[in-house]
């Protein structure tokens, strides 16, 4: 059976853990059969073959410290959300322990404890119960809490006639003024506006301060290595990675690239064409310990496998994006004033970037081969891929040094 309980006093003074998830697994049943009509007919005959089974979490075992801030990443459906609701006791675990001490608050499905028909003046009151205050404790919070939330003379209007940004402010200053030991966070700090989203990570960074566990599940993996100083990376419902977020954010860019590079192989992008074809990119970083993980002012070999038969004066072009698929740099044979030799069955064609000032992140190189016209024989978008180590004192495209002086 599962077991979620409170940490002993005793163990928690030895060792300050304030969540502990020990092999924790969780299971949804999936129906097929979407209907009542549809569910009575296959009652009692075959009615496993209209269920299936999903595992959402398999062997999850993880302590989380106090004090700490740790990003929960990974594809769609890899269990961020689910494990989010484990740790705050929304879900029970199918198998495993989980065991957490002191106020939680958690920011899962901002609104979720509203009611439509009640004023914001209401909904304040009925949402810091759920969330373990007092009504004497809300009513020293109130002011702070409509002063957050920018809500004004609408405190007093019914929910259901706010906008969805007033709707989230408040959801959000509520929580966040429950005074809560550990925060936790899924995605709700990308709602909002600009400057909503700028008082959301001032009132974070906060908390860090503070020393308040905050665990935050989000899809901005430049925030998860601001905010976090620890990195869960989950893969179908299991930890692959645990540590430095930095890491665990490459890691995770190149499990997106091998799963972009084989539904591409699966479609055929790479399928050769009687004219002429890339059919291979490679991207070297030239390291002397061999470690594929570039830093800035390090060589990089942009490689391209060309197969064609009697291909003259072809030309090759290479363009650098960046993660969000902005053009960093790009450059080709004929800009270069390099003539390529008529090609004949496959060549490997080579261009070798100096001593590049890139800033940190992952980034796709995009190949293109033409004809002496200018006309694209074959073009293959982020066929490759290389990352390049952060830069701890700056962040952007390229890395500038900077001297400072008062």
């Amino acid at each position: 059976m599962p077991d979620s309980a409170v940490l002993s006093s005793d163990e928690a003074r030895a060792r300050p853990v304030v969540a502990r998830i020990d092999d924790v697994h969780k299971r949804f049943t999936i129906r097929k059969d979407s209907s009542i009509k549809e569910r009575i007919v296959t009652l009692g005959r075959a009615g496993r073959r209209h269920r299936q089974d999903f595992w959402a979490l398999q062997g999850v075992t993880l302590d989380i410290n106090a004090g700490e801030t740790i990003g929960l990443i990974g594809h769609n459906g890899s269990g961020k959300s689910t494990l989010l609701k484990v740790i705050g006791g929304i879900l029970e675990p199918t198998k495993g322990t989980m065991r957490r001490r002191g106020r939680l608050a958690a920011l899962l499905e901002l609104g979720a404890g509203f009611h439509p028909d009640l004023t914001g003046r209401e909904n304040v009151f009925l949402n810091a119960a759920v969330l373990g205050l007092s009504r004497e404790e809300t009513e020293a919070q109130f002011d702070d809490i409509v002063a957050f939330a920018s809500i004004g003379d609408f405190i007093d209007t019914q929910v259901k006639f706010y906008s969805s940004g007033m709707y989230v402010r408040l959801a959000f200053a509520v929580a966040v003024h429950t005074d809560p030991d550990v925060l936790l966070v899924d995605e709700v700090l990308a709602v909002g506006d600009e400057a909503f989203q700028r008082k959301c990570m001032d009132r974070i960074r906060d908390f860090q301060k503070q020393g308040r566990t905050i665990i935050l599940v989000s899809h901005s993996l430049d925030q998860v290595t601001e905010l976090c100083e620890r990195c869960v990376l989950l893969e179908k419902g299991r930890v692959v990675f645990d540590g430095d977020p930095t890491a665990a954010v490459a890691r995770f860019r190149d499990l997106l690239e091998e799963r972009r590079v084989a539904e591409k192989v699966a479609s055929g992008s790479f399928d050769r064409r009687p004219e002429g074809a890339i059919t291979a990119v490679s991207a070297t970083v030239q390291r002397e310990d061999g470690v594929q993980v570039a830093r800035s002012g390090d060589d990089i070999e942009i490689s391209l496998t060309i197969a064609a038969e009697g291909l003259e004066s072809a030309i090759c072009r290479i363009q650098i994006d960046d993660a969000l698929g902005q053009k960093v740099f790009a450059t080709g044979t004929d800009w270069l004033k390099m003539s390529v030799p008529t090609i004949n069955g496959e060549r490997v064609l080579a261009f070798q970037l100096r001593r590049p000032q890139l800033g940190g992140g992952k980034y796709f190189v995009n190949a293109t081969l033409m004809d002496d016209r200018g006309q694209t024989l074959h073009n293959v978008t982020q066929a490759t891929s290389f990352n390049v180590e952060p830069d701890p004192r700056a962040i952007g495209y390229v890395r500038i040094d900077v001297d400072t002086s008062i």
